[in-house]
C-alpha cells in the first residue's frame, strides 16, 4: 500500500507478547503501565484482539482509555492508522498481545506477531518460568528463530521462585544472546479476581491497591530504562491509504454541507454501568465523528431514558445483575416504549440478552427482561462460542440493508433456550464461523426494523457503513419526532 503524502511519525512502541495464554502478561503489562505513569511518562496502552476487560485495567493503570487493535475487526490499513492517531502524542505506546505470540485467527490473522510486523514494533517476550530452568532459553530461541521478521528484543522472566532460579535462567539466556529485561518473582498479591469471561471487569473492581502493587513490583523488577530505549529505537511510521477512512470522511463532509445547522445534534444513549460495559473507545469515536453525541445512561440505576434519538446497548454481565435489571421496571418499560415508537436500538451480546423475553441464570432462576425481541436465553457452565465470525444481514434494519456483510466476533456463555415458546421472528444475521466455516442464524430484528440484537460484537472503525447507517437511522427518527 502506498503511504499517504504526510509526515512520518516517531512513536516509541513495544509489543508485550507471551509464549501462551496464562503466562501473566496482563499482570506484567498493567504493572508496567502503572510504573511508567508513576515516573510522569505519558503511556498509551493497546490490546490486540477482541477484548473488553484487559483494556479496563490498562485504563486504570495508565490513566487514559486503552484501545483495541485487530486485523479482523478492521482492515490492516485502519488498524495502523488508528494506532498512529491515538499514539502520536504519547511518550511511549505499550501493546499487550493476545494468547501466544504466533496465535490468532485462522491463518494467523490478528496474531500478536502479525500486529508487530505491521506496526514494525519490537517484541518483548514474557515467559512463565515456574517449574522451568534452562528450558526457558530454548523456548526463547525457538520463538526468535521461528519468524525472522518478528524482532524479539528481549525477554521478561515471570513467576520466578528464587534468586538461584533467576540466575540459572539468566545464564542460559546469555548463552543464546537474549537480553533479560526483567525478572519478576512469584507473588500471590499480584492477582486480580476472575469470573467466567476472564478477569472481573474494572467497573466492578475499582480497587487501585492491586494496580499500585503491580506498578511497584514491575518498577522494581523490570529495567524500565532499557525497555524505553528499545521502544525509542523503533523506526518511524506513516499512515496508509484506507478505503474505510476515505468513505467515512466523504460521508462526514457531505452531511456537514447538507445539514450545517443540525450536524452534531443527534444523541445516542449508551447503556453504561456494571451490567453493560463492553465498548471500544474508537468505535464510539466513529459515531461521534459522524455527528452523534454519546449520552450514557444506566439500565441498573436510572428510572427512565435520557432524551435521545437511538440506543446502543453493548455487552457485559447482565446475568450477574439480572435481579436488579428485572426490578427496574420503569427502565424496562421505557426501553420497550422507545422500541414501539420506532427508536433505533442496536444491541450486542449482553444487550441482546437484555432485549429478550427472559434470562435464566447459572442457578436456573428466571428473570424477565425488556421483551422487545422474541428470544429467551440461559447461562451455561461451558463456553458456547468464542471466535471471529462474518455476519450477513438478512433484514433491512437500523445498521444497514439486507446483504451487508460485517466482520465481528462472539464470546458468550449464554445461549438461546432451544424451542422456548416456539420462538419465531425475523432473524438478523447468517453467521459464518471463521475457524470451521459453520453457518448458522443469529439474532433478531424487530418487525419495524428499528431494533437489532445479536451475539455479534463489531468495531465501528472496521464497519463504517454500519456506523453510518445507524447514525442515519437515529437522524431519521429525530426528524420523525419533530414532524409529529
Amino acid at each position: 500500500h502506498d503511504a499517504l503524502p504526510i509526515l512520518s511519525y516517531e512513536i516509541p512502541r513495544l509489543v508485550m507478547a507471551a509464549v501462551s495464554s496464562g503466562s501473566g502478561k496482563t499482570t506484567v503489562v498493567t504493572g508496567l503501565l502503572s510504573a511508567l505513569r508513576n515516573q510522569g511518562i505519558k503511556v498509551q496502552a493497546y490490546k490486540i484482539g477482541p477484548d473488553y476487560i484487559d483494556p479496563g485495567y490498562h485504563r486504570l493503570a495508565s490513566g487514559r482509555p486503552a484501545h483495541n487493535i485487530d486485523t479482523w475487526l478492521m482492515s490492516k490499513e485502519t488498524m495502523v492508522n488508528t494506532f498512529i492517531d491515538t499514539a502520536q502524542d504519547m511518550d511511549v505506546a505499550i501493546i499487550e498481545g493476545v494468547m501466544g505470540l504466533y496465535d490468532g485467527g485462522r491463518g494467523g490473522i490478528s496474531s500478536t506477531a502479525e500486529i508487530a510486523r505491521l506496526l514494525q514494533a519490537p517484541v518483548i517476550l514474557v515467559i512463565d518460568c515456574k517449574s522451568m530452568g534452562a528450558s526457558a532459553a530454548a523456548i526463547a530461541l525457538g520463538f526468535r528463530e521461528y519468524a525472522k521478521d518478528v524482532h524479539i528484543a528481549g525477554v521478561i522472566l515471570n513467576r520466578l521462585g528464587s534468586e538461584n532460579h533467576q540466575k540459572m535462567i539468566e545464564e542460559a539466556m546469555a548463552g543464546i544472546g537474549m537480553p533479560v529485561l526483567g525478572a519478576v518473582r512469584r507473588d500471590n498479591i499480584l492477582t486480580m479476581p476472575e469470573r467466567h469471561l476472564g478477569l472481573l471487569p474494572v467497573e466492578e473492581n475499582q480497587d487501585r491497591q492491586v494496580v499500585d502493587a503491580m506498578g511497584e513490583a514491575m518498577g522494581r523488577q523490570i529495567n524500565l530504562t532499557a525497555l524505553l530505549q528499545i521502544a525509542h529505537n523503533a523506526s518511524p511510521m506513516a499512515k496508509i491509504s484506507s478505503q474505510a477512512e476515505e468513505y467515512l470522511q466523504k460521508v462526514i463532509v457531505g452531511r456537514k454541507r447538507s445539514f450545517p445547522d443540525d450536524f452534531g445534534k443527534i444523541k445516542i444513549g449508551l447503556a453504561k454501568d456494571e451490567a453493560f460495559s463492553f465498548y471500544y473507545p474508537e468505535s464510539l469515536a466513529v459515531l461521534e465523528r459522524l455527528g452523534a453525541k454519546i449520552v450514557p445512561f444506566s439500565p441498573l440505576l436510572d428510572s427512565t431514558l435520557p432524551d435521545v434519538d437511538g440506543l446502543l446497548i453493548g455487552g457485559g454481565f447482565p446475568e450477574m445483575f439480572a435481579s436488579k435489571l428485572e426490578a427496574n421496571k420503569s427502565m424496562l418499560a421505557a426501553i420497550a416504549q422507545a422500541a414501539r415508537q420506532g427508536m433505533p436500538i442496536f444491541a450486542e451480546c449482553g444487550g441482546y440478552m437484555y432485549l429478550g423475553q427472559c434470562l435464566k441464570d447459572f442457578e436456573g432462576r428466571i428473570f424477565n427482561m425488556t421483551g422487545i425481541l422474541p428470544q429467551q436465553v440461559q447461562m451455561n457452565k461451558k463456553l458456547q462460542m468464542v471466535g471471529y465470525v462474518e455476519a450477513e444481514l438478512l433484514q433491512d434494519c437500523c445498521i444497514g440493508q439486507a446483504g451487508m456483510k460485517l466482520k465481528g466476533h462472539e464470546f458468550h456463555f449464554s445461549a438461546e433456550i432451544p424451542g422456548a415458546g416456539d420462538v419465531v421472528g425475523n432473524r438478523a444475521f447468517s453467521f459464518t464461523r471463521m475457524r470451521n466455516n459453520a453457518v448458522y442464524p443469529g439474532g433478531f430484528v424487530s418487525d419495524k426494523g428499528n431494533v437489532l440484537g445479536s451475539y455479534l460484537h463489531i468495531h465501528f472503525a472496521g464497519c463504517v457503513e454500519a456506523a453510518t447507517a445507524f447514525v442515519g437511522s437515529c437522524w431519521n427518527y429525530n426528524i420523525s419526532r419533530q414532524d409529529k
